[in-house]
């Protein structure tokens, strides 16, 4: 029978006379229930992906509402006092525990990890279900919190203010709770299928490196979240009961509070860029046509970090009297787990050093990442220092050192990664110019919202506030035109991948020429990945290869230009 080829490097062959469009988990089956039921990963983590941006888009809004009350710092305006302790609270609970913390492991990470390891399915299909269903769960208690009176006590939830505030704490508790369940589950699946279901061939030095750092999240996810379940409920139950344990008026002690939180928050915060960091080795090292330099220096980087990001959340409490000595080894510490993400930075870089780079979308977003990283990892050792960190506790330089990290961390390696995976995830190619401006703005938007702010932190000018005094209206109002900036970035991003469903050009198997596995199959995959496991001799060393569905098997791409190894 004739055959025609579609599309040029996709490695799929259809008779003529039938539809042209391959069998792939998009059209495997249709209607609500398969969606609202399914137990496909990749199904999965695109509801995930759905959800957790949606929840960025709220977040945002609440943001620039937030910078445009700042342009004037006078005591009226069209925002009361309360609202603005609302907004600011809900901005930072719906970013860090709606979005920042699953984005990358529970939408990308449910998407790319079976298929990176040649695998059908995660090791719990049902659980990961379970999860996703649970992540809605908490974020409906948080919408709730949100219109059964607000919340008003910041994301941290600091005693001994949130024991007596009148707002929704035990709704807005117990939805972040419900959200720890679903973080500890998904850690689970992911260590229990890098564990069972590797391919032949690929053992632990064989793996990509963002199935390392996906790893490393895990295992914070399962170790480091039940202490905030914990200390959840804790707080419910001195509001509810009565109990002494954080209001000093009962008897408690409210720092305790922020050693149980921050024991649980700092590990977090890597629970957040880790998998950031695994996104940017695959960008860069596909987008320099090199192998990672340092490949098992990165790996074991990403442990080193997990392990040590347990062990220096004192340095959030410099100044609640905790013992100097405390204060000293704290502060050591500190300095300690900035070596494991030194040695990632300095591996990237030598990884471009002489590599044939191409400034795709993704590999934009990859180098942002590591600007705005190195600045927020820069200043987050002024702030481990304790002569210093005494000065700039709790001003705007904190406020931008953390939003360096985790916004200019993973929000920007979230965006370079649902690029580079995009055409896999749709099977369309999105508008390569539109992409590159996106992120062109949000480079220049993100840096001229918080770079102003380390002037503004360092001289004085305290984070939370509703007013300000005359000298630091100029560097507001800079702040917030730069983030007006940043959200057009933003916006034109979310269009040029949204237009490219409906007009965009259907995506090869491999249009990066990657090397990894979940680039040997077509582009949507199929339902089952592979109908074969695949065999790996080398974490990069299938990239002349695809799956051919009617071979059964990988056969060479001329479409693909190799890596060189």
């Amino acid at each position: 029978m004739a055959t025609t080829e579609i599309p040029a490097g996709s490695g799929l062959v259809q008779p003529l006379g039938r539809s042209t469009a391959p069998d792939n988990f998009l059209t495997h089956t249709r209607g609500f229930a398969s969606w609202a039921l399914t137990l496909d990963h990749k199904r999965i983590g695109l509801m995930y992906l759905a959800c957790t941006s949606s929840s960025f888009l709220i977040g945002g809004i609440m943001a620039l509402i937030l910078r445009t009350k700042l342009l004037t710092g006078n005591s009226v305006s069209w925002m009361s006092h309360d609202v603005y302790n609302h907004m600011f609270t809900l901005h930072g609970a719906v970013m860090v525990f709606l979005f920042i913390i699953p984005g990358i492991p529970a939408a990308l990470g449910n998407f790319v990890l079976p298929i990176m390891l040649g695998a059908k399915d995660v090791a719990f299909p049902k659980m990961n279900l379970g999860s996703f269903y649970l992540w809605i769960f908490g974020a409906i208690f948080l919408v709730t919190a949100i219109l059964a009176g607000g919340l008003d006590t910041g994301w941290t939830f600091y005693t001994p203010y949130s024991t007596a505030t009148n707002t929704s704490v035990v709704l807005a508790t117990m939805g972040v709770f419900v959200l720890g369940f679903s973080s500890i589950f998904t850690g689970l699946n992911f260590i229990v299928t890098i564990h069972t279901m590797r391919p032949p061939g690929m053992t632990w030095f064989r793996m990509p490196l963002f199935l390392w750092a996906t790893y490393a999240t895990a295992i914070i996810q399962v170790l480091a979240t039940p202490v905030l379940g914990i200390t959840l409920l804790l707080l419910i139950c001195e509001r509810l009961m009565g109990i002494g344990i954080f209001d000093p008026k009962l008897g408690g002690d409210p720092v305790l509070f922020q050693h149980f939180f921050w024991f649980y928050s700092h590990p977090a915060v890597y629970i957040m860029i880790l998998p950031a960091m695994g996104v940017v080795s695959e960008l860069i090292s596909t987008f320099s046509r090199k192998p990672i330099f340092g490949y098992t220096f990165i790996a074991y980087s990403s442990l080193a970090i997990a392990l040590l990001g347990f062990l220096v959340w004192g340095h959030h409490m410099f100044t609640s009297g905790q013992s100097k000595l405390a204060s000293v080894i704290f502060s050591f510490l500190t300095f300690s787990v900035s070596i494991p993400s030194a040695i990632k930075v300095f591996n990237w870089l030598a990884t471009m050093y002489k590599g044939s780079i191409s400034f795709a979308t993704p590999m934009c977003y990859a180098l942002t990442f590591i600007f705005l990283f190195s600045i927020g990892g820069l200043t987050g050792l002024f702030l481990g220092a304790l002569s210093v960190d005494v000065h700039l506790h709790d001003t705007y330089f904190v406020v931008a050192h953390f939003h360096y990290v985790m916004m200019g961390g993973t929000m920007v390696a979230f965006l370079g990664g649902v690029f580079y995976w995009w055409p896999k995830m749709t099977g369309k190619m999105y508008n390569e110019t539109m992409g590159q401006i996106s992120a062109l703005l949000v480079f220049i938007g993100f840096n001229a919202t918080f770079f102003p702010q380390f002037v503004m932190g360092a001289r004085g000018m305290p984070r939370r506030y509703y007013n300000y005094l005359p000298e630091f209206q100029f560097f507001h109002q800079f702040s917030t035109f730069g983030s007006y900036v940043l959200g057009l970035g933003l916006s034109l991003a979310a269009f040029a991948l949204i237009y490219s469903i409906f007009k965009g050009k259907t995506a090869p198997a491999n249009p990066w020429g990657s090397a990894t596995l979940e680039w040997q199959c077509s582009s949507p995959p199929p339902h089952d990945n592979f109908s074969q496991t695949p065999s790996v001799n080398h974490p990069y060393a299938v990239e002349t290869q695809v799956y051919d569905p009617q071979l059964g098997g990988f056969r060479k791409d001329p479409n693909v230009v190799p890596l060189e190894h």
